[in-house]
C-alpha cells in the first residue's frame, strides 16, 4: 500500500512530491476543511490558509488525527493553527527554509533607515546639497531570538561591520556567529541597540513581550523591525513610543491581526513602514521548502523523524 499524503501545496509543488523515489500517492486536501482529509491520508501538509483560521478552536472536529502519522506545517511557526494540529502524532516545520530571505528584508530594512537615499534624492537644481547618512559599521543590532533567522541575520550584521548583541532562549550556548554578544534579558538588548530585530515564535509568553515598559527602555532613538508575529508587539504601545519619540521609526512585515483593519493608524503612520507579510519571499524560497519536504518523506519512509519536529509545550 501506497504512503498517502494530503497537501494543501501548489500543484506543481505536489507533482514534484509525487515524483519522490517512495511514489506517494498525493491528494489534495479540501480547501474549506482541510483536515477532514484526515481519514483518507498517512501525512498532511498544510499551509496557513484563511480555512485554518476558521478552523473550530473550542473543540476537536470528528476524526482527527485519523490516520495520519505526520503533518508538515509550510510556515515555520504553527500559532496559526488550532491547537489541536499538534494531537497529531508527529508535527514539523518549516524551520529555516526562508530564514535567508528574510535576514535580506531585515538587512534592507536596516539601510534604509541608515542609507535614507531616496529622501536625499536631487530632483532638481533646488535638492542639490548636502544630505547627512548614517551608518551601518559601528551601529549596534539587537536581534531578539538566535533561532533560523536571528542567526541569518546576526550572520550579515557582523559582516557589515556592526556589533551584534542578543538574547535567546538557550542562553549563552554556542550559536555558529563569531562577534555576537548574547545578553542576559531582551531589556538589556533593546537598551544597547540602534536597530531591534524581533525574531522569535509566538507563544502566550512572548505576547505583547514588547509592551509600554519593554519600549520605555529601549534606547532612545532605536528603530523596531518586526519580522516575527504580530503579537509579540503591543501595537498600542508602539504607537504610543513612536509619538513619544522613544522609537525614531518601525518596519513591520507582521501586525495583530492581519491585515489591519481599514483607517489603522499604523497605515498611515509617518515613523511606520508596513509591508504585508512578504518577507519570506515564498516564490523564492519554495524550492528550499520542497528539498525539506522530500528530505522528510524519505526519513519517514525509513521509519525515522523527520526534521524540525514542534515541541508541544512550546509550541514551535
Amino acid at each position: 500500500m501506497s504512503f498517502v499524503i494530503a497537501s494543501q501545496l501548489e500543484p506543481a509543488l505536489n507533482e514534484a512530491i509525487a515524483r519522490h523515489p517512495s511514489r506517494p500517492k498525493v491528494i489534495v486536501a479540501p480547501v474549506d476543511d482541510p483536515w477532514t482529509i484526515a481519514t483518507e491520508a498517512d501525512a498532511l501538509i498544510v499551509r496557513p490558509t484563511p480555512a485554518w483560521r476558521q478552523a473550530p478552536r473550542d473543540h476537536v472536529p470528528d476524526g482527527w488525527p485519523g490516520r495520519l502519522r505526520w503533518v508538515f506545517t509550510s510556515s515555520a511557526g504553527v500559532d496559526f493553527y488550532p491547537k489541536w494540529l499538534l494531537d497529531a502524532p508527529v508535527v514539523s516545520c518549516a524551520r529555516g527554509t526562508a530564514s535567508e530571505e528574510i535576514a535580506d528584508y531585515v538587512i534592507a530594512a536596516i539601510y534604509a533607515r541608515a542609507k535614507d537615499m531616496a529622501a536625499a534624492a536631487a530632483h532638481g537644481p533646488a535638492d542639490w546639497r548636502y544630505t547627512e547618512l548614517g551608518q551601518v559599521v559601528g551601529s549596534t543590532i539587537g536581534v531578539i531570538g538566535l533561532g533560523a533567522i536571528g542567526t541569518a541575520v546576526a550572520r550579515r550584521a557582523t559582516a557589515l561591520g556592526a556589533r551584534v548583541v542578543a538574547v535567546r532562549r538557550s542562553g549563552t550556548a554556542k550559536i555558529g556567529v563569531i562577534g555576537v554578544d548574547v545578553l542576559p534579558s531582551v531589556a538589556d538588548v533593546v537598551g544597547k541597540a540602534d536597530h531591534i530585530v524581533i525574531a522569535v515564535p509566538a507563544t502566550p509568553q512572548t505576547r505583547h513581550l514588547f509592551d509600554r515598559d519593554l519600549l520605555a527602555g529601549v534606547k532612545p532613538g532605536a528603530h523596531l523591525i518586526n519580522i516575527a508575529r504580530g503579537s509579540v508587539v503591543d501595537q498600542d504601545a508602539l504607537l504610543g513610543a513612536l509619538d513619544a519619540g522613544q522609537l525614531s521609526f518601525a518596519t513591520l512585515d507582521v501586525t495583530d491581526p492581519e491585515p489591519l483593519p481599514a483607517g489603522h493608524p499604523l497605515y498611515s503612520h509617518p515613523k511606520v513602514l508596513l509591508t504585508p507579510h512578504i518577507s519570506a519571499s515564498y516564490t523564492l524560497a519554495r524550492g528550499k521548502l520542497l528539498d525539506k519536504i522530500l528530505t522528510d518523506i524519505t526519513r519517514v519512509a525509513y521509519g525515522q523523524q523527520p526534521v524540525d519536529v514542534v515541541d508541544r509545550l512550546r509550541g514551535y
